[in-house]
């Protein structure tokens, strides 16, 4: 278990490239954190020094974002790589974010004590842990009572996608066995409430939804489908790919030419699933 946790905690599969990095920066916490802002508004309006953690917070967004609901309070972003964590500080200053603060730190051994807290935030992350219930035991630890635990995720198995071609959908199958070789879950919007509580949360301290991310624009289908389909051209996750054979050189080619023909159609729209929880912790 020791080699598989170094595998998922240390090697990001997706990987950090730019065109992936431009996707992430178009999230919010409005687009990717709605499910929150109804009780973060609320916190904040009895204490509003709240402070919130965001973990793997990666190009700082979303952090930025939420930081701007509570401008008397703190934001503490986090994420595993150096080199993400400096964008993320730049971003928020160029922000003007002066309430943000970006640390390198694990989710599995957050350097903070317990109860350290009000509000811990992750996004996007333990979808690709091997280990998911540690995580999650690790954000429970440094809430306080009282406080929320909010937690988004994607169930990989609910894309939808026009035109539905042969190369997407086996660029879709594709996502999805990779996802599994490094080592990550492609169910976890789903499984959230579960993990939950086997983390010993009691089912009505727990509040679940389903919300989604949409992608229909000129400049949406391009920020997306560029990601995607860069993947499968360099970096890590080809690498993974090749190396476990899970596809040929000549099928990736295909399939990042699928990602081009979509991009480029009109008409082009993809939706995912993703789960959600708020966990009050007591």
């Amino acid at each position: 278990m020791a080699n598989s946790t170094k595998r998922t905690e240390h090697k990001y599969v997706p990987g950090h490239q730019q065109h992936h990095i431009k996707l992430h920066t178009m999230r919010t916490a409005e687009n990717s954190s709605a499910y929150l802002l109804s009780t973060l508004k609320t916190m904040v309006k009895s204490q509003p020094r709240l402070k919130l953690l965001d973990c793997g917070a990666g190009p700082g967004s979303i952090s930025v974002s939420l930081a701007r609901y509570l401008p008397e309070g703190e934001v503490i972003a986090t994420d595993l790589s150096e080199d993400i964590v400096k964008r993320a500080a730049a971003y928020a200053q160029e922000q003007g974010a002066t309430n943000v603060k970006c640390e390198v730190a694990s989710i599995y051994d957050l350097p903070y004590p317990d109860k350290s807290f009000d509000i811990v935030h992750v996004q996007q992350v333990l979808t690709h842990l091997d280990e998911p219930l540690k995580a999650v035991q690790s954000l429970i630890r440094v809430c306080r009572v009282g406080g929320v635990v909010a937690i988004r995720e994607v169930d990989m198995r609910m894309f939808n996608y026009h035109p539905e071609t042969p190369g997407l959908i086996a660029a879709h199958r594709l996502m999805m066995a990779s996802m599994e070789a490094g080592g990550g879950s492609i169910d976890m919007g789903a499984r959230l409430v579960s993990i939950a509580m086997q983390a010993g949360v009691q089912r009505e301290h727990i509040q679940a939804s389903m919300g989604t991310f949409c992608y229909s624009t000129a400049e949406e289908r391009f920020a997306c489908g560029s990601q995607f389909r860069d993947r499968l051209k360099e970096g890590s996750m080809r690498k993974t790919v090749l190396e476990a054979e899970l596809a040929t050189v000549q099928e990736l080619d295909g399939m990042m030419r699928a990602w081009d023909d979509w991009i480029a159609a009109e008409d082009g729209i993809l939706g995912m699933m993703n789960g959600e929880i708020l966990v009050t912790k007591h």
